[in-house]
């Protein structure tokens, strides 16, 4: 394959100004270029890790040729992972004749801020929403505010504020609705299908200008650090302090956003954030609907993607479970060449894959349920809401027309070095009526596949018993028990 022209910048739109930068280090990140080189510090840092939400602003992107409006975290945002996209922060709100944009006049009115260091988050959060929703019900406004933390209101009323907000302007009116087409037409005309090279020597960065290339790129540096979210990466850097130069990022390749289905299976593009696959897997798979909705906040599921969360590797990622309890298979690529496996033989030991250097995660292949079969994915933290992963058990189970089990997956995160099948409980199940007897002695074999650890998310002995009482949980769940397992505030209310 011929090597495409290649680009020494990256370009993007911030607010209403074109940018182009040809001295961008790899591991700067939106934040650090606003506060630092743009003085607009209305941006805020918190966390530095993606969980508090003060530093959210709006980044836009062509999406199957559609524009896209979505809540970032900047502070784990890498700046070269912003080309062609339309970077909006709070500065650039404005409403009418001068006034204060209908956000900020909802969140002044119901005195939704009282420190103010984490309101322009707020602020920016809700005008995602708003944009896509005027009216949103209690439960989308929760949802579009799990990655934003208030130490002082106690969030009832910035809740009353974010009710309140068409009550202040329409949503047909907003600027970014109103510029659509125009902003949509410059950011097609910065999409030149060029590769992006910045940077020399190690200390350097490339955004291939496809699939394609991106195969090549790594051929050639098989050490570079892929980059997609960079949910994870971005700690690496603003925690760890570690270098990840030289870096491909590849959040922005159209190549690997597709999702298709084809005789029940269905395939995921490496770069299909959460927020992309969710109506999908939601509709197909209602058990992954739930899931998703706690992973991270909002500007998370917005970033990361499924692919990532996969080829990351960490035994407590939340999708690797539930996808191989449903059978699924990966495919990696090598330059031209590719292979496909299935998932649970991707992982070997904490921190090691099965991808050879030079090697990537393209897609994952997801067989749907099929009907009568059972699948079912828990996820256990210390909060609710945008937390890391204590334990995440799935199941997925096939019922013979005699009530045995004729086949079952069950695969945990967070009890052991890897994402991992429980094989010794599935042979105590294979073959045995599902009743509770099978099931409690199903139980007692947890030992034989699984020596959790004790660390800051939960002891190993809590680990150990909650694996149990989650299948306890999927059996009371599919034999119909008449007691309610969950429920929200709002089917209780």
């Amino acid at each position: 394959m011929a090597k495409p022209k290649v680009r020494n910048e990256i370009r993007f739109i911030l607010n209403g100004e074109d940018v182009a930068l040809a001295e961008v280090a790899p591991d700067e990140t939106l934040l650090d270029y606003l506060r630092l080189r743009r003085t607009l510090r209305g941006t805020k840092e918190g966390c530095g890790e993606g969980d508090c939400g003060a530093c959210t602003v709006l980044v836009g992107r062509l999406l199957g040729g559609r524009l896209v409006y979505e809540s970032v975290n900047a502070c784990i945002r890498f700046l070269g992972s912003l080309d062609g996209c339309h970077v909006v922060t709070i500065e650039h709100l404005r409403g009418e004749n001068g006034n204060l944009h209908p956000v900020q006049q909802a969140m002044v009115d119901f005195h939704g801020s009282q420190c103010g260091f984490c309101t322009p988050g707020f602020v920016m959060s809700l005008y995602g929403l708003w944009m896509v929703s005027p009216e949103p019900s209690d439960a989308a406004i929760e949802k579009a505010l799990q990655g934003n933390l208030c130490r002082c209101t106690g969030y009832e009323a910035i809740m009353r504020a974010a009710r309140a907000i068409s009550d202040y302007g329409k949503a047909a009116k907003d600027p970014l609705l109103v510029e659509r087409k125009a902003i949509t037409a410059r950011l097609e005309a910065l999409r030149d299908g060029t590769r992006v090279e910045v940077g020399e020597g190690k200390n350097r960065f490339v955004i291939p200008a496809d699939v394609d290339d991106l195969a090549a790129v790594l051929e050639a540096e098989a050490t570079a650090t892929v980059v997609a979210g960079s949910t994870d990466v971005g700690l690496w850097v603003t925690k760890q302090m570690r270098d990840i130069a030289p870096a491909v990022f590849i959040a922005n390749i159209d190549g690997l956003h597709s999702m298709s289905e084809d005789k029940g299976v269905i395939s995921i593009g490496a770069g299909v954030t959460y927020t992309e696959a969710f109506e999908t897997l939601s509709k197909r798979i209602p058990a992954l609907g739930p899931l998703i909705d706690r992973l991270g906040g909002e500007q998370v599921r917005n970033m990361g993607t499924i692919g990532g969360n996969i080829a990351n590797g960490s035994p407590i990622g939340d999708t690797p479970p539930p996808l191989i309890a449903l059978g699924a298979t990966l495919t990696l690529r090598k330059g031209n060449k590719r292979r496909t496996i299935p998932l649970q033989e991707f992982f070997i030991a904490y921190g090691k894959q099965d991808r050879a250097p030079g090697e990537f995660v393209e897609a994952v292949h997801v067989p749907v349920p099929a009907k009568g079969d059972h699948f079912a994915a828990y996820k256990v933290t210390k909060r609710r809401d945008e937390d890391i992963t204590a334990s995440l058990g799935a199941f997925w189970l096939k019922l013979g027309k005699d009530g045995t089990v004729a086949d079952v997956r069950i695969a945990y995160g967070g009890m052991a070095a890897t994402p991992k099948r429980a094989s010794a409980v599935e042979k105590a199940l294979l073959g045995q009526p599902w009743n509770e007897a099978t099931v409690e002695a199903a139980m007692a074999r947890y030992a034989d596949d699984f020596t959790p650890l004790t660390d800051m998310r939960a002891t190993a002995e809590y680990r150990a018993l909650v694996a149990k009482n989650l299948l306890l949980r999927f059996y009371a769940e599919t034999t119909g028990t008449k007691a309610p397992i969950t429920v929200s505030r709002y089917e209780a209310a």
